[in-house]
């Protein structure tokens, strides 16, 4: 195994960020959290509240021998709504941005590499609003926040909303799973 690399993304509601990333090869660690906001230590309950700034983001531990960043950005972007500004689905306010929140001059060019790309090759409809803001303090979430989808499969969100991302992902990148 290589040294280990960590990069954060929001792609709206974590739990959903989350339950895709953890089916992942290479990933070694998802953790849900809160960044690039303005209130130290805050709760679920003061960053739902969208007065905070912060973003609900997931924190990605990975191996870079078996998946790269760019194959990661690749996934971040094909599991979510990269042109819904402040939004994914129902879920309204800056805290549901998406967002890459870069930890060096590399992964903001990869990014932007990213994004670039995917205009290029017009596959979405609309402009992708996805910001790319510098990691400041990442803040894990709760400890009922982590690895929720799997512990909450039956609760109506995850049902409704997370199952069918996790089945269009599952999918879609069956050659990224943890099985394949």
């Amino acid at each position: 195994m290589s040294e280990l690399k960590s990069v954060t993304v929001a792609g709206g509601c974590f739990w959903c960020t989350e339950a895709v990333f953890l089916d992942v090869k290479g990933v070694q660690k998802v953790e849900s959290g809160y960044i690039g906001g303005h209130v130290p230590q805050p709760s679920y309950q003061q960053v739902c509240g969208g007065d905070t700034g912060h973003a609900e983001a997931v924190r990605l531990t990975y191996d870079p021998a078996v998946i790269s960043l760019r194959d990661l950005l690749g996934i971040f972007f094909a599991t979510h709504d990269p042109t819904q500004l402040n939004r994914q689905g129902h879920d309204t306010g800056t805290q549901y941005r998406s967002a890459v929140f870069y930890a060096s001059e590399e992964e903001r060019q990869a990014a932007q590499a990213m994004i670039e790309t995917l205009t290029r090759d017009a596959v979405f409809d609309r402009p992708i609003v996805t910001t790319l803001e510098p990691a400041g303090i990442f803040y894990p979430a709760e400890a009922y926040h982590q690895n929720y989808y799997a512990q909450n499969r039956m609760q109506p969100y995850c049902a409704a909303v997370i199952t069918p991302k996790v089945s269009k992902f599952r999918k879609q990148f069956a050659d990224r799973l943890r099985s394949a």
